[in-house]
């Protein structure tokens, strides 16, 4: 039996709790928040910031959603919400107190905010590194826990091994990166989530011997159910961390109650010539012919309504190098009608590529 806290008087501050090494009462972490704030860097800034909102008298926090499907924006998250999803997490990835743990994601979204709660909830020793796209380079210690973006992920192969447990969000991992990171000691999850969600409600282990399948089941925390709409979108209910349902527009497949395999975007489906194709799938489709960025979507088309297009992060014509054989996993309408080159993808301000900016702009030019 784990206890998560001594006594209702440590909900906010576990005893436990270290941060860089000290351990910490309120005043103490305040005067630490405060000093980050006056002398720290930019990303300490933004931890000071958050501190001591978690330590203020107020019942939320404000948190900035990402703009991955819109422009961002500002909600309030009950802190009573926040510590039931530290919680979960830590009965989901068996991460109780004294687990050491690595925040290299900036404080400023809600994944960075909830490394914070998780470690001063469950009593961990966390420390603080730049939030940058190779976060491990001057990490020489191990951790039990880390939470990293698909991009930090693709640039932290060779240092993988100081993570146990490492948690991946804020974007799809691509299949390639999946392919590379097969066969290494760090056990990674890919986590479905959302700042509406409080970060994570459900994780698939992406690196496991005994299912390498692209369409691993995504498996629910502890009191999360899910259904499908009439849109086969999924709708989650965890009122541990949202007091009504979220409606997402992801299109799902669900497996057993506590299971489901994400399918992709319903504002990303394509209709080509009457025929619904779905971009994230072909994307895994065309992942071993490619080793730089790219994306499937939609182009308006007269005969077709949309014909698909494939658009790829490279000045240069990037040659496909795809044979009859090869052909035949893609279904018909399936494969790229165009191909069309980019110096650089439009992303949102952690990493995600927006498809529709991208476009525009593309559509922009010509």
């Amino acid at each position: 039996m784990h206890m998560l806290y001594a006594t209702d008087r440590h909900k906010f501050l576990h005893p436990k709790f270290k941060l860089n090494g000290s351990s910490h009462t309120k005043a103490t972490l305040k005067a630490q928040a405060y000093g980050f704030i006056k002398e720290g860097e930019p990303y300490e800034e933004s931890v000071g910031e958050f501190l001591l909102e978690w330590l203020d008298k107020k019942k939320y926090v404000t948190v900035q959603t990402s703009g991955s499907t819109g422009d961002p924006k500002p909600i309030k998250i009950a802190k009573s919400h926040m510590i039931n999803s530290a919680k979960a997490t830590a009965k989901h990835f068996d991460v109780y107190e004294k687990t050491t743990a690595l925040l290299c994601l900036p404080a400023h979204y809600i994944a960075g905010k909830m490394m914070l709660v998780r470690a001063m909830v469950l009593g961990w020793r966390i420390d603080m590194a730049q939030p940058k796209s190779n976060p491990l380079d001057n990490i020489y210690r191990r951790y039990d826990f880390c939470a990293m973006t698909p991009f930090q992920l693709d640039n932290s192969l060779s240092r993988l091994h100081l993570l146990s447990k490492l948690i991946v969000g804020g974007g799809a991992i691509s299949p390639a990166l999946k392919q590379r990171v097969q066969g290494l000691a760090t056990k990674i999850y890919e986590t479905y989530g959302m700042t509406e969600t409080v970060t994570h409600i459900a994780a698939r282990r992406v690196n496991s011997k005994k299912n390498k399948d692209s369409l691993i089941p995504f498996k629910v925390l502890d009191k999360v159910t899910i259904e499908a709409d009439e849109r086969s979108c999924l709708v989650i209910k965890a009122p541990y961390v949202s007091t009504d349902p979220v409606v997402t527009n992801d299109i799902i497949r669900i497996v057993t109650y506590k299971k489901f395999i994400w399918l992709g975007r319903i504002d990303n489906v394509i209709n080509s010539g009457g025929v619904k194709l779905h971009p994230e799938q072909i994307e895994a489709k065309l992942a071993s012919f490619i080793d730089v960025p790219y994306f499937i979507t939609g182009m308006p088309d007269d005969r077709l309504g949309e014909q698909l297009v494939l658009f790829v992060e490279q000045e240069q014509p990037y040659e496909l190098d795809i044979n009859e054989e090869d052909m035949k996993v893609f279904k018909p309408y399936e494969f790229p009608r165009k191909i069309i080159y980019t110096p650089q993808f439009q992303r949102t301000n952690t990493g995600k590529i927006q498809r529709g900016q991208t476009l525009t702009k593309y559509l922009d030019t010509i």
